[in-house]
């Protein structure tokens, strides 16, 4: 029997996404669609997609340091720093270090895959 206030993980995978970025879905299910959370990790020398979600997210940096762009502001991240991300803004994160950049990624209401904005330009499309 399950206990009513528990939320079961259903596995814990780190999968790639085509944002260039390594992702955990720690809690996404559908008894808490107010918010989801997961843990995003970049390698070193990459740079996640220019993205926005038609969400709210916050990044909680957790381990390695980079430089976060939000809608065009550019500026340092490293462990311990919070970034705020409102609802359909530009983002993207580079890990211009040498470790694993390794972040929290809270999102209010919950994460959708179809809330995803890819804000890149296709291959042949002029930037």
């Amino acid at each position: 029997m399950t206990h009513p206030f528990l939320i079961p993980s259903g596995g814990l995978r780190e999968f790639p996404t085509s944002e260039r970025c390594f992702i955990t879905e720690l809690l996404n299910d559908p008894s808490r669609p107010d918010v989801s959370l997961a843990r995003a990790r970049v390698a070193p020398g990459m740079v996640t997609q220019l993205h926005a979600l038609d969400v709210e997210e916050t990044y909680l940096i957790e381990v390695g340091s980079g430089m976060m762009e939000v809608d065009g502001h550019r500026f340092r991240v490293g462990p311990g720093d919070g970034v705020r991300i409102p609802k359909g803004t530009s983002q993207r994160i580079e890990n211009d270090g040498g470790t694993d950049l390794v972040f929290l990624c809270l999102c209010q209401p919950h994460f959708r895959a179809e809330g995803y904005i890819n804000l890149e330009p296709s291959a042949g499309e002029p930037s």
